[in-house]
């Protein structure tokens, strides 16, 4: 197949997925608990553990948007994604919006986020091992073009690298990692066992941001400042990344498994600069007891990547993050993304790359980590 456009980030998120999913694969101890489609007299809500997820998950509400939320979200009606279908899940429609934006393939992240809403972890861990099967068995659709990614466990690293390796040989070809809800910090040691499955399956894992921690309005104050408190949570959103880059690079497990690959999904490109050098100076003036073979920064650059989708300063700062660690990616069907106006932003943010770097960042380093070109 002849690749254009590869985008390393986009979703499928819950409410787009079958009704019956989970609990059509739930043992029968689980069924009346598992993530479920129910009619109530407001409409179609998701249910999980007896509680309303939709009240608590915008990505599992299947009526949050209304034109005028945003321009974006204005932009996405007129195109057609709010007429009732479900887009992101039926392969078909899927690629026809995928055609109508330009994206010749893309890697697909999944319903991570149910990890912050659900109380049992056993559930949990099935209902990602249910997702997982499911997306492999999606991304056969159209193989050439859909890369799903699996959701991991993260509080048992053996377990983590068990299913793994289970989705590695499904065909998946890359993962997800919730990092702020670890049980034990990226750092630690005792997740060495996950960045070797990796490494032995060549399959990158993806600490995609959740957003920093932002005060919130007083009770009183939450109608009048919310746009104020949004507004700056959303801003801050990619920056959350600095923390996952600068806990993997002091791990020493990039030293130890030079052939783990990772990627901070959606966390842009402008601040890596900063923590790279950061990092450098402080393992030189304080922690080469560390013993790593060369400066954390130079691990990035070997097995590290990033994700962004509409940042006009990547040109000004490409060489300092690497050309080769840079990934574009369109972040469908969210609001914060750029679908169906792809073209354009790449036009407008990286018109001023060189040829040969512009398809580094959005074709060539997305195709050759998850297998789309040689």
């Amino acid at each position: 197949m002849n690749y254009n456009v590869i985008s390393a980030d986009s979703h499928i998120d819950v409410k787009y997925l079958p009704g019956d999913l989970f609990v059509s694969n739930a043992p029968a101890e689980w069924k009346d608990q598992a993530p479920r489609i129910v009619e109530t007299r407001e409409g179609k809500k998701w249910f999980s553990e007896g509680t309303d997820l939709s009240a608590r998950l915008p990505n599992a509400n299947m009526g949050f948007f209304e034109r005028g939320f945003s321009k974006r979200i204005d932009r996405m009606f007129d195109a057609g994604f709010f007429d009732g279908r479900s887009h992101p899940t039926d392969p078909e429609l899927r690629m026809k919006h995928q055609d109508m934006d330009g994206i010749d393939a893309e890697v697909i992240y999944g319903v991570l986020h149910l990890g912050n809403h659900i109380e049992s972890r056993e559930l949990l861990n099935l209902i990602y091992r249910t997702y997982n099967t499911w997306v492999a068995d999606f991304c056969k659709a159209n193989p050439d073009r859909l890369a799903g990614l699996a959701c991991l466990p993260n509080e048992d690293p053996e377990a983590a690298a068990a299913e793994l390796r289970r989705v590695a040989a499904l065909g998946i070809r890359g993962a997800e990692f919730a990092v702020s809800t670890a049980a034990k910090p990226v750092w630690h040691k005792d997740w060495f066992p996950l960045w070797e499955a990796a490494a032995e399956c060549n399959t990158p894992i993806s600490f995609h941001t959740t957003g920093l921690p932002t005060r919130e309005p007083d009770d009183a104050e939450t109608k009048e400042y919310t746009a104020q408190y949004l507004g700056t949570w959303l801003t801050m959103f990619q920056l959350a990344g600095a923390e996952s880059l600068a806990s993997i690079l002091f791990s020493g497990a990039l030293d130890r498994f030079p052939d783990f690959k990772f990627v901070l999904g959606e966390s842009g490109v402008a601040w890596i600069p900063f923590i790279l050098g950061r990092v450098d100076e402080k393992y030189e003036d304080r922690y080469t007891y560390l013993n790593f073979s060369m400066p954390p920064s130079d691990y990035w650059r070997r097995q590290g990547y990033t994700t962004f989708q509409q940042e006009s300063t990547v040109p000004d700062v490409i060489q300092l993050v690497g050309e080769d660690n840079v990934l574009w990616g369109s972040d469908y069907p969210h609001s914060d993304g750029v679908w169906p106006d792809s073209q354009d932003v790449i036009a407008k943010d990286l018109g001023r790359l060189d040829d040969r770097v512009l398809q580094k960042v959005i074709r060539d380093n997305t195709g050759k980590l998850y297998g789309f070109l040689n």
